[in-house]
């Protein structure tokens, strides 16, 4: 196919090639020869899906490669992928030639800055785009900055920095919030740091250029003022020479509704605008645009191509944010849609220098949104491979679907990205198209896929500022809800009731009775605690009620230390928007803990917090009181002494401490809470394992306790098996511990494995298979076992030893290599659990619960309860050398 000029045409083209550059000449005389009927773009983003099926809809246009392509531009109508490699540019260009390309476009910004339109245009394949040096607006931060200075251009104030000392010294002396730190370089949309006060901006600036965040990108850095106001997008056309705005469009960063999350990619946007009025609109044409170009084309750079200009409304006048050198994803899959000219034409039009009398036309009566949809865990680690269901029922109902990161595999489509899919919808208004938007993001499926609901809130706020008064509900808060909460978990916290106390719910406070509890002359001992970074797992895995335990325990636990009775316990919920199912499900597993601990729920609280909680997001927190007759108060500080022995309780894994080390650790292993399990049972996925309720120890300790044989409790949480068990001991006596006495969890294995981490750092963080350590004397620590048989795993795991100076307080022996073989039996004998001749004798009476699973080698047989202890009293009379001048860990 070959394009049609008139000669008058001709003779107009030939008039206006004495002002166009050479560039656009030759790029000019190519295109007369022979129309394009092969068009490759060149990406593989939602962004180039976009381009590619709207250049399919020009009738001049036979086919559309895409290189690399996705999923969505894998053989779809004149659509196709191509496996050519784009990052040569002598091969690609080769390419093009042999297949007859008669049209490269370009998708995104790094192969812009690395030279492909330079080197093709060299080659004699004409390519849409700018030029290296014309992209440097985009890939040097430090020169658009000194560009927009020099032109008149207006922008934030700022500084260039090579030095990290430099920078630092401009943040802390600015007469301005110099708090936006920018690597100069490409760095994938991450590189800009927003920091909160002077401190983290200078802590921005040492991790980009010292510790080298962004590698290379961050040799330089620039120091920006923070702005306020309403950020929008104003890209054009650009030939060289004149601008053609497009529609202004609005970016929402942000990874959740409200604004709130992480920074991403790109979670939707919309267009047009309505904070951009016509006079706006022009302004920034004028004082933006065109002086972009202008500047370009006097410095000896014309810009050909988009030019994407990211702007602030602020309160002193708009400002230039960024530059980029190309369309923006998500704004391309909004603007495409809105485009009535043929984009192949406008293409060409741009690249001949023709955009004043061939400008593009776009819909004036129509909005489009579009939703992105990502990957769980996107910005972060994401999973690959997800199966993605829906597709072709989402393009019946008349939205389109633009693919980002889609694979093809065994003939369906999968995720293989952070942002999978954009969703776009156009319609008469901009509400009407985000509901579509959001009906067809609806009948998408893919496990765990996180996008927004709220995509152009603010606009739909500007265009409908007074239509209706405020409600509480209308903001946020649901009292008929929390209402309706409060009825669903009455009968749970009236079940948990004790001698002492009434647990109904609905007063301003709870009431217990001390002396109707049986108490003579008490201690009130009050705990409190949360679950940590646990929720976000349970969160991210939609398994709420085993966080209920995981705060009863906590808290329990902690009062038991003290030798006290846990009475009543009350629970703080807060959210964003309340679920009431979520909520009684996290309240009904805190009364069901209550109930085996034997405290009474006592009350709560729920507070809905619209815009403190993004949606789907809560936070815990327990109390519990409890009380001890003032002689039992435990630790008995003055009765602990050398050659006191050490049984260690049963964990039941990781508890509620150490999260936040182990979502690093999955984040390396590049798995997910659905990742099966494969150090666990069949069938566990990693989040059942991480979820796992902690133990509650009151309900069998409390007797044990009651008998005065226990001296000292230490509950074993954050700070580990190192920092929490010299809290309840003299300050002359150390502790050596051996892990070859205990049985660890197969899951602390794996995290040491797979985390690399070193067996001090596991004995600092996590409790490695004991979630509390008694300490007793060797005559009694027998009779202890026999208490805790058959219904708890128990070891005697260590003795305490006297304290020379400058030793380390805590000895962990065979720690390593215990983690390095897995879950065996414990080696040795003074576990009630393997001492073939031992005799339990006492009778204490007690409450049976049920017993965790016991795996083979940890049988519990019968045992005698005298010869034991000759033994273990031999044990604990060495001098344990070790403790002169070990480390804390030392592995034997």
């Amino acid at each position: 196919m070959r394009c049609q000029y008139t000669k008058e045409e001709e003779k107009d083209d030939d008039d206006e090639e004495e002002d166009m550059p050479p560039k656009f000449v030759k790029q000019e005389q190519q295109i007369k020869g022979d129309m394009a009927e092969k068009v490759l773009v060149v990406g593989g983003g939602g962004r180039e899906h976009a381009l590619a099926w709207k250049l399919a809809q020009s009738p001049q246009v036979q086919q559309v490669l895409v290189a690399p392509g996705n999923a969505g531009t894998a053989g779809c109508g004149k659509i196709c992928n191509s496996e050519v490699s784009v990052s040569n540019h002598a091969i690609l260009a080769q390419f093009c030639k042999d297949h007859h390309v008669g049209l490269v476009v370009v998708g995104p910004e790094v192969p812009l800055a690395a030279g492909m339109v330079d080197d093709l245009t060299a080659a004699g394949v004409p390519c849409f785009g700018p030029s290296a040096k014309a992209a440097q607006l985009e890939a040097s931060k430090s020169f658009s900055k000194a560009f927009m200075e020099r032109h008149g251009i207006p922008t934030a104030r700022y500084g260039s920095f090579t030095a990290p000392e430099e920078a630092c010294n401009y943040i802390r002396t600015a007469d301005f919030p110099a708090l936006v730190v920018k690597a100069s370089g490409l760095a994938a949309g991450k590189g800009v740091i927003v920091a909160g006060d002077r401190e983290e901006a200078c802590r921005a600036v040492m991790d980009i250029m010292k510790d080298r965040a962004f590698g290379s990108a961050g040799e330089t850095v620039v120091v920006e003022e923070l702005l306020e106001g309403e950020e929008v997008s104003c890209l054009c056309f650009s030939d060289g020479s004149s601008v053609s705005p497009m529609p202004p469009a609005q970016d929402h960063k942000r990874l959740q509704d409200g604004d709130l999350g992480p920074n991403t990619g790109g979670m939707g946007a919309y267009c047009p605008t309505p904070q951009v009025s016509q006079e706006l609109l022009q302004q920034i044409r004028d004082t933006v645009l065109q002086k972009t170009v202008d500047g370009m084309r006097e410095e000896g750079t014309p810009y050909v191509g988009v030019l994407y200009a990211g702007l602030m409304l602020t309160k002193q006048g708009l400002k230039v944010l960024e530059f980029n050198c190309r369309f923006g994803d998500p704004e391309c899959q909004v603007l495409l849609p809105l485009l009535k000219s043929d984009l192949y034409e406008v293409i060409l039009n741009t690249m001949s220098g023709k955009l004043v009398s061939s400008a593009p036309v776009w819909h004036q009566d129509s909005s489009a949104v579009t939703v992105v949809m990502a990957s769980a865990g996107y910005p972060g680690s994401y999973k690959k491979g997800v199966e993605i269901t829906g597709l072709s029922q989402v393009q019946d109902s008349g939205v389109q679907v633009f693919h980002a990161g889609t694979a093809l595999k065994e003939g369906g489509v999968v995720s293989s990205g952070g942002r999978v899919l954009t969703v776009t919808a156009v319609r008469p208004s901009l509400e009407s198209a985000l509901q579509a938007a959001n009906q067809g993001v609806a009948a998408v499926g893919f496990p765990g896929a996180v996008y927004r609901r709220d995509i152009g809130h603010r606009a739909i706020a500007h265009l409908n500022p007074d239509r209706r008064g405020l409600t509480y509900k209308g903001c946020g808060v649901d009292i008929a809800a929390g209402n309706k909460l409060v009825e669903m978990i009455k009968p749970l916290a009236k079940a948990t009731s004790r001698p002492g106390c009434n647990a109904e719910l609905g007063g301003f406070a709870g009431l217990f009775d001390l002396k109707g509890a049986g108490f003579v002359d008490p201690i009130l001992v009050s705990g409190t605690d949360g679950v940590g970074t646990k929720l976000r797992i349970a969160q991210a895995c939609g398994r709420h009620g085993g966080l209920g335990q995981d705060l009863v325990a906590m808290c329990v636990n902690d009062v038991l230390a003290q030798g006290a009775e846990p009475l009543f316990f009350l629970d703080y919920f807060s959210c964003g928007r309340l679920d009431v199912d979520v909520a009684a499900a996290v309240v009904g597993g805190v009364a069901a803990a209550c109930k085996v601990a034997g405290c009474a729920l006592l009350g709560g609280e729920t507070a809905e917090m619209p815009g403190v909680y993004a949606a789907g997001e809560y936070d815990l927190a327990g109390f519990c009181v409890g009380a001890v007759e003032r002689g039992a108060l435990l630790p008995r500080l003055g009765d602990i002494q050398e050659g006191d022995l050490l049984v260690g309780l049963a964990s039941s894994g990781v508890h509620s401490n150490g999260f936040s080390l182990v979502s690093k650790v999955l984040q390396r292993a590049n798995l997910d809470y659905s990742s099966p399990a494969l150090f666990a049972d069949s069938g566990r996925t990693v989040g059942d394992v991480l979820l796992t309720p902690t133990k509650i120890y009151s309900r069998l300790l409390l007797p044990i306790l009651r008998s005065g044989a226990v001296k000292a409790f230490a509950h074993i949480t954050g700070g580990g098996l190192l920092e929490n068990i010299p809290r309840v001991l003299p300050q002359e006596l150390a502790v050596d511990l051996d892990a070859s006495r205990w049985s660890i969890p197969p899951v602390f294995s794996w995290i040491h494995k797979e985390g690399g981490l070193s067996e001090e750092e596991m004995a600092r963080t996590f409790n490695c298979g004991l979630g509390a350590v008694l300490v007793v004397s060797p005559e009694d620590a027998q009779t202890v076992l026999c208490q805790f048989k058959p219904n708890e795993e128990a070891w005697i795991v260590g003795s305490l030893v006297h304290k020379q100076q400058g030793a380390k307080q805590v000895v962990v022996r065979n720690l390593k290599h215990r983690l390095q073989v897995g879950r065996t039996a414990p080696s040795g004998e003074l576990s009630v659990n393997q001492n073939k001749n031992f005799h339990c004798n006492s009778e204490t009476p007690r409450k049976k619960t049920r017993a965790p699973p016991r795996e083979p080698g940890l049988e519990r047989t019968n045992a005698s309860c005298g010869s034991p202890v000759s033994r273990v009293k031999n044990h604990t009379s060495s001098s344990h050398p070790q403790l002169q001048s070990a480390p804390e860990i030392q592995t034997v």
